[in-house]
């Protein structure tokens, strides 16, 4: 066996609530967290993804992004993006574009989120 050696990483997706968030753990960690808003009737304004700085770089991002954009579909609801990440995270596949509501897609890009994003932090 090479000196890299696969580790077996236990993951899981909590919904917290009353954070308003998904949160990823892994090996009981906390460690990425992505802020939504669960609007009436089933859609998820997704809003704003951060990781632990203690995992950055290790591709939380991504894998917290895709386990809930999972859940979302196993809760047969849809999304609206405004969280810069995930726009891009969504701009490299179309395995997704059935979630984004038709009526209220969010952004398409990153470029635009950050821009939205920027105008209303002035």
């Amino acid at each position: 066996m090479s000196s890299e050696q696969l580790v077996s990483v236990s993951e899981k997706l909590i919904d917290d609530i009353d954070q308003g968030r998904f949160e990823l753990y892994r090996d009981g960690e906390l460690v990425g967290w992505l802020y939504r808003n669960h609007l009436k009737p089933n859609r998820y304004a997704l809003v704003h993804t951060e990781v632990a700085l203690s995992h950055q770089h290790q591709g939380v991002a991504g894998a917290m992004v895709r386990r809930v954009l999972d859940e979302i579909r196993a809760r047969e609801g849809t999304i609206t993006v405004i969280c810069p990440f995930v726009a891009d995270y969504l701009s490299r596949t179309t395995a997704y574009a059935d979630l984004i509501d038709a009526r209220h897609p969010g952004y398409a890009a990153r470029a635009a989120a950050e821009s939205a994003r920027a105008k209303g932090n002035d």
